[in-house]
């Protein structure tokens, strides 16, 4: 009966490491996705300006 306290023990203390580990890098992946989405923001900003500059060319027929 100890010993499987104390292998539930072990088992626990594992689980709420990898929460923590998984915590760190899901905080880290937002980071990096925010990064992303400004990046984003701005490139689609800077494309719109480079369009607006475009000669435009006469329709088709």
């Amino acid at each position: 009966m100890d010993d499987d306290i104390k292998e539930l023990e072990e088992r626990i203390s594992k689980l709420i490491a990898l929460c923590g580990s998984l915590r760190e890098e899901n905080e880290g992946l937002r980071e990096k996705s925010d990064a992303l989405k400004n990046k984003m923001a701005q490139a689609s900003v800077r494309l719109e300006g480079l369009l607006e500059k475009l000669p435009q060319g006469e329709e088709a027929a």
